[in-house]
Order: C-alpha cells, then sequence, then structure tokens
C-alpha cells in the first residue's frame, strides 16, 4: 500500500510540530535546555530559538559571540546570531549515530562571552522510518528430509531494520504454497523470528526443490517491506537439529585483556547419531557479524570464543554475536552472543587550549582571564571523570566553567620587573583506579608598562677634579639603571641648572644625554669656583615618562698656579726698596720687621717659607722661614756695616714651587738724622755705579771668551795645561760675589739685563748688592742716563728722601 507523497509530508510537518511542543515543554520542566527532533530533517530547518531559551538579548549576540563548542555537534547545527535560531547544518541520521539504541543524544555546549557563560543543550534525535528491512542474504537454502514429518520448524534467518520501535520490523510473510506455512516465533528479548512449518510432507523425487518469497514488513506509515527468496532442499532423512544449551548467550569482558583469551563457550546437541550427530561451530554471516569482523574467533569443534583482537570499549562497548551449530546432515541451529565490554580507565585526559592572552600587562586587574581550557576522557562513567588544578605556586586561579570547561585568571597584581614571565602547568586527574594524569604547560609572557622611573645607585655623587683641565674633556660619567624594558627602559640624561649663587655654571659642565658622560666646557679655575653642585635628571621614554634625579659635587683640587704675593713690604708705584731703621743699641733676636706674603693657592700649595737669598757678608740678621719675621743675630759693635740690604725670598710647597722676592735696606742708626747726610753723599756715585755696571759686563764677557778658548786649547793638547791664565780688569775687584753666567737672561743692543738688577756700591766700606725687582730695573736706568747736573742730583736726593721717610715703618 502506497501513501500519497502529499499525505506523507503533512505527516512529517504533524511530528516536527508536535516535535516541536515537546521538546519546549520538557525545557520549561526540566529546567534545562533540552529540545527533541526528528531524523532526517532538511538542511536549515529551524529547531528553536535558542536565545530566547537561554534569555539572551538577541541584540548583543554578536558583541557576545554566541557560538556552538563542541568536538561532533558543529557539523549537524549552528546558530544565527541575527535572530538567534538553532538551525540544522547537515543530515542526521539516527542509525548512524545511535544504532538500535533506545534513546539517542545528541549534546553540544553553547558559550557566550562577556561575561563568560557556557550553556549545556541537550539534543534527542527521534526515529523516523526511513529505512527498509532487508535480509542479509538475498536468497536462503535450507535443506529438509524428506521424512521430516508435518509440523516440522525450519528456523529462517531474520531480516534486519536499523530503525527502532514501530519503525522496525513487526512482521514476516510467506509466499503462497501448499508445503509450507510461516511462524513468528517471539524471543525473550522481544525480537521475532520467523520459522518455516511443514504443512505437507515433501517427496524428493516428486519436487527436489521449492522456491519461496520471505516478505518481512515493518510498522511505520507508510509501511516498508523486505524481501529473500527461500530455496528449500529436500534431502534424506536426518530428522534432529542441533539444540544450543541457550537461546542467547551474555558476557561481559574488561577492554584490554590479552588476544587469545577465552570470553565463553557455546554449547549445541544433535540427538542424531553419526555423522549426523556431529557439530560444527561458526559465526553467522550477518551484517552485525561482519562489522565486527576479525574481533573474536569460535573453535568449530569445541565452540569456545576467543579473542582475536584487542578489546577498546571507546570504540565499541557492546557485540552480538550470531552463532550456528550445524551437524552432519546440514541441520543448523542459531543462537546469540552478547558481549558487554566493561570499560577501563586506558585512556588519560586531554587538555586543550580554547583561547590564550600572551602576553598580558603586567597592571592587568586580578580577575582577568588568561586562558580558557577544555578538558576531555574517552573514557566513560567515574574513569571519565576528571579534576583539574594548577600545581606551581602561581598568582592565577583555575574556575570551573562546566564540566568540561575552566578558565585561568589572575589572582593579583602583576609585576614585570620581579618575575617576566609564567610556565602554567595545568594538571588533569581522573577519577579512575588507578587515576591517570595529564599535565599541560602554558607559556605565559608579561609584558612592560612604565612603571620604574630610572634609579642612580646614589642620591648624591661627589667626585674631584684638578683646576686648568682642558677643555672638553671627560670629567665624570653617572649612570642610572631603569628595570622596564624596550622604550621604557631607555633613558635620557640632563642637567638641571639650579645652583643661584653660582649662575654660570652652565657654562662650565655639559652632559651627553644618552651615556651620561659630563665634560668640561672650560678649564676650572679653583681660585673663583672652589665646587659646584649639579643637579642631574635622568629621564625615561616611557609614556608618561619617569624621572629621578641626583646632585653631583664637583670639588675643584687645587693646583700650584699662583706664585706668592708680598703684601709687606710693599713696592707699591715707587718700584724702591723699602729702608728699616734698625736702633744701633739693640738685643740679640730682637723682632726689626716681618715680610707678609699670602698664596692664593691652598692646602700645600699655600705653605708659604722665607729665605734670604742675597745678604751682605757681614750681615747680623735672621729670618724665621715659618713666619718671615726677621730679628738681629747679634749686637751691633762700631766697625759693624751701617747699611744693609737684603733680598727674601718667599716659596710655596707646590710642586714645582713659585717663589716672589722683595728686597729690604736695613739701616742701623740711632735716629733719622744720623742716616740722612750719609744717605746724601751716596746720591753722586750713581753715575760711578752706572760706569761700573758697564765694566762688569765687559768683564763677564771676557770671562766668557777666556773659557771658550781655554776648553778648545785643552781638547786640542790632550791634558795640556794652560800657559796663560785669564786676567780680570781691577775694576772687578770691587765686586764682593763674583757673578754667575746664568743669572744673564739676554743680551740685547750691548747692554747686558740680569734677573735681577744690580747696583754695586763704590764705597769701600760698603761692598754689598742692592737687588732691585724687575719692574724697578727701568727707574734705575733712567737714573743712570741722566747727566750729572746739579738739578737732576737734588731732585734725585729729594725723591729718594721722600721714599725713605715713606717706607720707615710706624
Amino acid at each position: 500500500m502506497k501513501i500519497p507523497v502529499l499525505d506523507f509530508y503533512k505527516w512529517q510537518v504533524t511530528v516536527c510540530v508536535f516535535l516541536s511542543i515537546y521538546s519546549w515543554l520538557c525545557h520549561s520542566v526540566s529546567g534545562q535546555i533540552h529540545y527533541s527532533i526528528a531524523e532526517e530533517m532538511r538542511k536549515d530547518s529551524v529547531i528553536a530559538n535558542i536565545a530566547d531559551d537561554l534569555g539572551l538579548d538577541i541584540n548583543q549576540l554578536s558583541s557576545r559571540k554566541l557560538r556552538i563548542v563542541s568536538r561532533s555537534a558543529e557539523k549537524y547545527f549552528y546558530i544565527n546570531i541575527d535572530n538567534g535560531n538553532l538551525y540544522i547544518n547537515g543530515r542526521i541520521d539516527r542509525e548512524i549515530l545511535c544504532g538500535t539504541e533506545a534513546s539517542c543524544f545528541l549534546t553540544f555546549d553553547a558559550m557566550v562571552e562577556n561575561p563568560l557563560t557556557v550553556f549545556r543543550v541537550k539534543i534527542e534525535i527521534q526515529d523516523i522510518n526511513d529505512n527498509s528491512p532487508s535480509f542479509y542474504h538475498d536468497i536462503m537454502t535450507i535443506q529438509i528430509l524428506e521424512s521430516a514429518s508435518i509440523g516440522t520448524k525450519y528456523v529462517l534467518k531474520n531480516a534486519e531494520d536499523p530503525d527502532i520501535g514501530i519503525n522496525s520490523i513487526q512482521s514476516y510473510k510467506l509466499s503462497e504454497n501448499e508445503y509450507f506455512t510461516l511462524r513468528e516465533k517471539i524471543g525473550s528479548d522481544g525480537s521475532k523470528s520467523p520459522e518455516l512449518v511443514l504443512q505437507q510432507a515433501v517427496d524428493r523425487e516428486t519436487q527436489k526443490t521449492h522456491e519461496l518469497i520471505l516478505t518481512a514488513l515493518d510498522g511505520g506509515n507508510p509501511m516498508k517491506t523486505g524481501t529473500a527468496q527461500i530455496r528449500i532442499i529436500v534431502k534424506d532423512s536426518n530428522d534432529n537439529f542441533p539444540v544450543f544449551t541457550q537461546e542467547i548467550y551474555k558476557v561481559s569482558v574488561k577492554e584490554n585483556l590479552p588476544i587469545n583469551t577465552t570470553i565463553i563457550r557455546v554449547n549445541a546437541t544433535d540427538k542424531d547419531e553419526g555423522i549426523h550427530s556431529q557439530i560444527t561451530y561458526s559465526f553467522t554471516k550477518t551484517s552485525a557479524n561482519v562489522h565486527h569482523s576479525g574481533v573474536f574467533r569460535i573453535h568449530p569443534t569445541n565452540g569456545t570464543i576467543d579473542i582475536n583482537k584487542v578489546l577498546d570499549f571507546e570504540h565499541m562497548a557492546k557485540y552480538e554475536l550470531s552463532v550456528q551449530a550445524m551437524d552432519g546432515g546440514g541441520l543448523i541451529a542459531h543462537s546469540k552472543v552478547l558481549v558487554e565490554v566493561i570499560d577501563d580507565n586506558d585512556n588519560a585526559p586531554e587538555i586543550s587550549i580554547t583561547s590564550l592572552s600572551s602576553p598580558i600587562p603586567e597592571d592587568s586587574q586580578p580577575g582577568t582571564v588568561i586562558a580558557l581550557i577544555e578538558v576531555h576522557d574517552q573514557d566513560s562513567g567515574v574513569n571519565g571523570e576528571v579534576d583539574c588544578q594548577i600545581i606551581e605556586f602561581v598568582p592565577f586561579n583555575l574556575m570551573v566553567l562546566s564540566d568540561t570547561y575552566y578558565r585561568i585568571t589572575t589572582s593579583t597584581t602583576l609585576d614585570r620587573e620581579k618575575v617576566q614571565g609564567y610556565n602554567i602547568t595545568i594538571l588533569a586527574t581522573d577519577r579512575g583506579s588507578p587515576p591517570l594524569i595529564r599535565r599541560k604547560t602554558i607559556t605565559l609572557d608579561i609584558s612592560d608598562i612604565n612603571d620604574n622611573p630610572p634609579r642612580f645607585i646614589k642620591s648624591s655623587y661627589i667626585t674631584y677634579i684638578p683646576e686648568n683641565n682642558l677643555p672638553g674633556a671627560s670629567i665624570y660619567n653617572i649612570q642610572a639603571v631603569d628595570p622596564d624594558v624596550g622604550d621604557n627602559a631607555q633613558i635620557f640624561y640632563s642637567v638641571v641648572f639650579t645652583d643661584m649663587e653660582n649662575p654660570l655654571v652652565s657654562s662650565y659642565v655639559s652632559i651627553n644625554v644618552e651615556t651620561g658622560v659630563l665634560f668640561a666646557q672650560r678649564s676650572f679655575d679653583y681660585e673663583q669656583h672652589k665646587e659646584f653642585v649639579i643637579l642631574i635628571r635622568a629621564q625615561d621614554n616611557g609614556s608618561p615618562s619617569l624621572s629621578s634625579n641626583t646632585t653631583l659635587v664637583i670639588h675643584i683640587v687645587d693646583q700650584n698656579d699662583n706664585a706668592p704675593k708680598i703684601l709687606y713690604p710693599s713696592l707699591e708705584s715707587s718700584g724702591q726698596a723699602t729702608f728699616e731703621i734698625v736702633p744701633f743699641i739693640i738685643e740679640q733676636g730682637a723682632l726689626i720687621t716681618k715680610v707678609v706674603a699670602v698664596d692664593e693657592d691652598s692646602g700645600h700649595n699655600a705653605w708659604l717659607s722665607y729665605h734670604f737669598i742675597q745678604v751682605s757678608e757681614h750681615h747680623c740678621f735672621t729670618i724665621n722661614q715659618l713666619t718671615g719675621e726677621i730679628r738681629t743675630s747679634r749686637s751691633f759693635i762700631e766697625k759693624d756695616v751701617l747699611k744693609h740690604k737684603v733680598v727674601v725670598m718667599v716659596k710655596d710647597n707646590g710642586d714645582p714651587s713659585l717663589s716672589a722676592t722683595t728686597t729690604l735696606s736695613l739701616i742701623i742708626a740711632d735716629n733719622f738724622q744720623q742716616v740722612l747726610p750719609k744717605f746724601s753723599n751716596k746720591l753722586p756715585e750713581e753715575d760711578a755705579q752706572s760706569n761700573l755696571q758697564l765694566y762688569l759686563v765687559i768683564g763677564v764677557a771676557l770671562i766668557s771668551l777666556l773659557f771658550v778658548i781655554t776648553v778648545i786649547l785643552v781638547i786640542i793638547s790632550k791634558c795640556k795645561e794652560a800657559k796663560y791664565l785669564p786676567t780680570f780688569d781691577p775694576l772687578t775687584s770691587n765686586l764682593y760675589h763674583p757673578v754667575d753666567a746664568r743669572m744673564f737672561s739676554q743680551y740685547t743692543n750691548g747692554t747686558l739685563t740680569l734677573p735681577y738688577n744690580v747696583c754695586v756700591a763704590l764705597d769701600s766700606t760698603e761692598n754689598d748688592f742692592a737687588f732691585l725687582k724687575p719692574n724697578q730695573s727701568n727707574k734705575v736706568e733712567n737714573l743712570i742716563d741722566t747727566d750729572d747736573s746739579g738739578l737732576e742730583n737734588e731732585s734725585l736726593k729729594e725723591s729718594l728722601a721722600n721714599n725713605f721717610l715713606h717706607e720707615i715703618p710706624m
């Protein structure tokens, strides 16, 4: 009977509507997302509006990224984020998915973000009558004895229908004939098996074979059928069939049992004797046995069933084996062996990283999601239940989202300068016995932010720089460190000029902005600036940039670059020696005067000492090297020279040492009236002194010439002594001290210039020299160059008397 196509589609629509209403009712009652659909629905068919069922705003589906996360369900379903409907994505064949199971479900997770939430969706697949009954063999051959009695039953092979329930096989029908009828035997599991019943005795001589048609019918609407041909061969008498001790054998075995392990033994008996009672066991060639081909093997004579391949619960949990027993006469009996595989904890959990945010900024707030973890175990029951944890002591938490999903979040603030990255090891442990574990390590990098300013090692630095340094030379290298990286750690240096007392410090120093090396712009002068206080700033290149300051104190180290300055006696503008009147009657060691000098340098360079470098032959004075005090060394007597000229040298303690000189005229007299006449008598002698100086120059020149000639003669004669000795002009005998040639500094235009101008006393009673400072030489020469007119002599006497009175200490 054929059902019209239009009626069939109306029936499908009615079923779909009914199933949708049933799904809604189930969802509302159970409180979970549960749908029920029919198999073989068309692609893009609407199942339900999952957004409404989940309580989601349709306008936010795109931003929250509603999607299906499943290993297998994505090829069957999809979600339209524009309207929130759940659609069929591909063909759903219940028989392929679940076989003959009474219930068939597809389960997946629906995930949304912001916040991250996972929903479990369970869809039940309802069976429809989309498969016709079929026989594994189109032709079934049965051998019967002609002696078979009426009512003898012959078991036929079942037809198979992948559908379940009413859509599976409901009845069998045999084609019309006069010898055989059909009987349906209902087994303990509710299955129907066709049996051929002999209705009338057969005669091999009359008819050797009989051809019948067996039809299997299911209960679907429309009904579907399958047929097979039964070929009956009539043989001579073997009138007893083998009989199994059990119609159905059941056995439970653990997976991963060794190969060749015997799991069960089937047994059949035959009342016949001889060859007709010899039974041979074998697997019947059915679609199920072909699918499980090679997994098991049966011994043909004793009926033991052994494992031929390792059993894997995850691949197949149940086996249905069809076993036949055939006696020597060709009679066959059938039985079923149901093998249930018991799961063994042989699969470790699997960990996969669904999403990972790396690197993350170090300023991430606690609770920031860094990864989504999926955990799956192929085992079932307790063996498939998994617990996860983070095994290291790290600032992260592992939070459960569903049975299979976890998320990793930060538990505290992060600091890249302390830890630049983390290795997060996730340990997944199932609840089997013994438990199996799996580790997964996630490498998480921490990105830098500019949260650390440059840092100097010290808050202040001190350096010592000698004065008179070379301009442009480096004087100090100052460094700061920044624990950040990249641009955040790139440091630039600058000098902050804040010294208000020394506004010109910017003209003395500069700094390299990249290296922190300081350079001297000009030479330092200790006498002007003894130290510089410089504020140096280090600023990084981050955004926003951070900075820190330090202080550099530059102490200028003194060098001996200043000669001592004599404060007293002061020559001032007159340029003449200072006169000191010493009483004739004076005690030994009495203080006469004191030379006062200063040095602009400091330290050792400013330690001064005082020395006589030019004194009379019979001088009666001493000088204290530390204080510069001039005292008498003894009492005076009548024959002592009344006038003494001494040259005092003031020397510092530098290296090399620098010095200055001054000249003192010490007059021994009781009062000024005794000194003035004698002083006036000496004035006309100035011209003679000038002539004497000329003679002195000529004498020195002659001595030098004779010395050169003598050296030449000694070389020529080789150690021959000179016969003639040089003679001196009688004028030179008036000189008390011989003049060393090294004292001459230059000889220009016939005039000899000495380091100190020498004044020779023409009075035989005063054989001494008066050394004048260089700035007095021009005045003395002018006096020498003038004629001996009385007017000029009088003027000279008056000038000298005034200077003498001016220089007498009060």
